[in-house]
């Protein structure tokens, strides 16, 4: 207090010129009517503009939350499409009764680690058997597959990229519906995978696009890539095509896993043939 008292007497003189210099400007401000306009209009800009710049900081820090709103609103939608849907029809004399059921629901998840410039890749995302996460489901996000669960825990869980010796995906061309299985090895890069085991029959064309087809853990259509070299080796009596993938995995932010409803049941029933199988043989 003592500093104060002895900083505010050695610099009086100063403080009393301030004090009515601000004095006259308020006072000319007040009673003259142009002047007091043009200084409410000035202090209205520069409130403004303050207000202005605090709302875009506001809208900056609360960019992940609208990120994460909207990832979860694309996953309900997601799930709202007819794809993720089967339908169950029972024709009985001139009466079909069809009825759809829904087969696919989306869990949105944030990634969080991921690799791409490695011989075996690995995505690490912020969800888990919390979120009802389990092992072999499916990944995707809005550009295309990403790949599948392979590990998880109760709050994260670890994806077995496409990018990886071990990925196979069923496949088919999107105009003729032909099935083939995608993979992918190192020396492709990570912008291109390899479509395999077309039949030799076919004529696909460059650019046509490479989807899955729905016999393994995504649904039908979910975009593979495009057709970008007819003429991969090792074909034999099948066609091997390379693809440009459609999917940015060095820019993953947010993925949907993809809950298939009746994957088990299909497991158990697949399993079970195998089995029998098995006995008949011997």
């Amino acid at each position: 207090m003592r500093n104060l008292l002895i900083f505010i007497s050695k610099y009086n003189a100063f403080f009393l010129f301030l004090i009515f210099e601000v004095s006259a400007l308020i006072i000319y401000i007040k009673y003259n009517s142009f002047q007091k306009a043009t200084f409410v209009n000035s202090s209205n800009q520069v409130t403004g503009n303050i207000y202005g710049r605090i709302s875009k900081l506001n809208q900056y820090l609360r960019l992940k939350d609208v990120n994460d709103s909207l990832v979860q609103e694309n996953a309900r939608l997601r799930g709202q499409l007819a794809s993720a849907f089967y339908g169950d029809t029972a024709t009985k004399h001139t009466v079909t009764d069809t009825v759809y059921h829904q087969q696919y629901t989306y869990i949105a998840a944030r990634v969080i680690n991921n690799s791409v410039n490695r011989p075996n890749n690995y995505i690490t995302i912020n969800r888990g058997t919390d979120a009802g996460i389990a092992k072999d489901m499916g990944v995707i996000c809005s550009a295309g597959i990403v790949g599948i669960v392979v590990n998880v825990s109760q709050h994260f869980a670890t994806i077995r990229s496409f990018l990886h010796k071990d990925t196979k995906v069923s496949a088919m061309l999107g105009d003729t519906k032909d099935i083939g299985s995608m993979i992918w090895s190192e020396d492709l890069g990570p912008n291109t995978g390899l479509l395999i085991d077309i039949q030799n029959h076919v004529k696909p064309h460059l650019g046509e696009t490479v989807v899955t087809s729905g016999f393994s853990l995504w649904p039908a259509g979910i975009p593979i890539g495009k057709i970008s070299n007819l003429k991969a080796k090792g074909g034999g009596f099948f066609l091997n095509m390379e693809v440009a993938l459609a999917v940015d995995y060095s820019r993953l932010q947010y993925v949907y896993v993809v809950n298939n409803k009746l994957a088990l049941e299909q497991a158990n029933m697949e399993a079970q043939q195998k089995k029998d199988e098995q006995d008949n043989n011997n």
